[in-house]
């Protein structure tokens, strides 16, 4: 049976259709009716959202908080207050002194769904954390939800933070009740998305909601009843996406979801994200997920924020034609300036006539030059990524021979009996759902874990350089770039010979000589590339190497791997990395490696086909 509040809000939202329904909805300059899409719009503050929302988690907060005390945002709303729409004009972004973002438009509509694409350190971060603090003036009504931070530990379950909004729930009818007797069109649009929202978070199907979404971010039964205490950094990352996902504010920011996530997930949250029907505003360095995931993509470039209509590859094609089009404008341009110059040059000195028409000739060059000539296309800065040859050991390089392994003799075994080779001609990508093993197939062959059972042989010169997610705290963040090298590496006395290292791996001028503190997380990773690359290793070990990396990195990563003389075995949720550097796809899951006979898209469509059919087995 129905709760009472759920028949009171049943029986408002029924009077209110009688009330209104014959006004036409007023859109606000948006493209949402056109597209026949629904409104919505949201009340309340950011953190409003119960005591465990990512937004208003005390830890996440704090550190935005101190990133807040060296950043200066400036903006105007341009958009009508009411509106579900969030339009900012004049907005600027400095941090620590540096413009990211000068006198640019923000533009998002409701129903739209962004990717933010940019350069390391342009500023994606800080523009979804400006918004989340309201450095902006975002109205009150549309609630912010921003996921960067994973979910704090505490006693409650994974469960219960997820499902956990009764605060949410009360403000949202308190919200109903308001708009309940405003009479305006574009309130009645908020109420009927209110009342939608309050389904959606109706308490008697919270649960079966929350465990839908949990289960779909790879959690069993069991881990879904699990403390959140218990679980490890990317584990709580994941419940806080969850609780995003659950609550489905107005106004939903990502900063790298895929980031914790196997390849299993990805394809989940993809398909999960790709019918978001408020505003979500993305920031991810996944190719294949910006493209089955996004509706627009925003793209920072030269201080400024331009827009494409359509898909990842779509804004390709289009800034490609764009690009080409404005070159040959500038061309063409550049050769009539030449040449009227020339002309003047010639013979403005001449007989009368040829004097009149160098003076006309004068007047056009002046009239174009007035009104503005076209810019020389800019293109972003190319990134370069370097490992240096590492010479050649003769095979076999590692021989795992009937290796079985299990962390403890009353846990499960993660393998049983392996038999492989690994050699400096490998090229493979490792795969499977969350667990099955592949982090731990890395320990065993650098040597972190010793198995269980069976024997793993090196080669007795071979050097394995591993690069993992955690490396990236070893860092220290007193230091700048080219201290922390000088200071791992002391055999290279010259400053400028390291330098020059540190450069190959795309920081440059100030990047290298300020605190790595102020560099973004993805200008940490190049540091961290850099140390791991300059001890020359043999066999390159790479657990997710793309987080926090932009696209334009993960392609010179892909161009340095493919120029490296060693080997390299990929754990990575990045399809097209996958697809750029491998030659085979193992598959680890049930105790053991299988070769996938196929491409890894290939792999993907059965990864589809497979979460649509467990999707279909669940309530949802």
């Amino acid at each position: 049976m129905p709760s009472d509040a759920k028949k009171k809000r049943e029986a408002k939202k029924k009077e209110a259709a009688k009330t209104r329904g014959q006004k036409k909805p007023v859109e606000n300059g948006s493209e949402k009716e056109e597209n026949g899409v629904n409104g919505v719009t949201e009340n309340g503050e950011n953190g409003n959202s119960g005591e465990n929302g990512v937004a208003s988690i005390e830890s996440a907060f704090d550190e935005l908080t101190l990133a807040a005390k060296h950043r200066s945002v400036t903006g105007v709303l341009a958009s009508h207050p009411d509106s579900r729409d969030v339009h900012i004009h004049n907005l600027s972004i400095l941090f620590h002194g540096a413009e990211l973002l000068m006198e640019s438009t923000l533009e998002l509509n409701v129903g739209r769904r962004y990717g933010l694409i940019g350069l390391n350190g342009c500023g994606k971060s800080s523009l979804l954390a400006a918004l989340a603090a309201r450095e902006v003036p975002v109205p009150d009504h549309i609630d912010i939800f921003l996921l960067r931070r994973e979910m704090p530990a505490s006693d409650k379950t994974a469960l219960e933070c997820v499902m956990e909004v009764d605060e949410e729930r009360h403000r949202l009818e308190l919200e109903a009740e308001e708009l309940a007797h405003n009479q305006d069109p574009a309130a009645h649009e908020r109420l009927m998305d209110v009342y939608e929202r309050l389904e959606d978070l109706d308490a008697s199907k919270a649960q079966v909601k929350a465990a839908y979404i949990l289960h779909g971010l790879g959690f069993t039964r069991t881990m879904q009843h699990t403390k959140v205490k218990d679980f490890s950094g990317g584990w709580r990352m994941r419940i806080a996406l969850a609780r995003a996902l659950f609550i489905r504010p107005a106004l939903m920011l990502l900063d790298e979801p895929t980031n914790h996530l196997d390849l299993n997930a990805c394809v989940w949250l993809e398909e999960e994200l790709k019918t978001y029907p408020r505003i979500l505003v993305v920031i991810s360095h996944s190719q294949d997920f910006l493209n089955g995931v996004c509706t627009n993509i925003i793209h920072f470039h030269e201080k400024k924020m331009k827009y494409y209509g359509g898909n990842f590859d779509s804004y390709i094609q289009t800034r490609f034609e764009l690009e080409e089009n404005q070159m040959k404008r500038y061309k063409w341009e550049q050769d009539q300036i030449a040449h009227m110059k020339n002309y003047i040059a010639r013979f403005g000195h001449g007989s009368a006539k040829l004097a009149r028409q160098a003076q006309s000739k004068e007047k056009t060059l002046k009239k174009m030059v007035d009104s503005g000539l076209t810019q020389k296309v800019s293109s972003d800065k190319t990134v370069s990524l370097y490992f240096p040859s590492c010479g050649k050991i003769p095979p076999p390089v590692i021989m795992v021979q009937h290796v079985s392994f299990r962390y403890a003799e009353d846990k499960k075994w993660i393998y049983k009996n392996l038999d492989f080779g690994v050699d400096l001609d490998t090229r493979v990508a490792l795969v499977g759902p969350n667990g099955a093993g592949k982090s731990t197939l890395l320990k065993l062959i650098t040597g972190e874990l010793i198995p269980s059972d069976g024997l793993i042989r090196r080669h007795s010169h071979l050097r394995i350089g591993r690069y993992h997610q955690h490396l990236a705290d070893q860092l220290d963040l007193d230091l700048s770039a080219l201290e922390y090298m000088m200071k791992c590496y002391p055999e290279i006395k010259d400053r400028e010979e390291m330098r020059k290292i540190v450069g190959r791996f795309g920081l440059t001028g100030a990047q290298q000589t300020c605190p790595i503190r102020n560099l973004s997380d993805g200008q940490r990773c190049r540091v961290t590339f850099a140390w791991l690359a300059w001890q020359c290793p043999h066999l390159l070990l790479l657990d997710e190497p793309t987080n926090h990396l932009d696209i334009e990195t993960i392609d010179a990563l892909a161009e340095a791997i493919n120029d490296f003389e060693g080997g390299m075995i990929l754990v990575s949720h990045d399809f097209r990395l996958i697809s750029q550097v491998t030659e085979e796809i193992w598959v680890c899951e049930k105790e053991t490696i299988t070769k996938w006979e196929g491409d890894i898209f290939s792999y993907k469509q059965q990864l589809i086909k497979d979460t649509q059919k467990e999707n279909a087995k669940l309530p949802h």
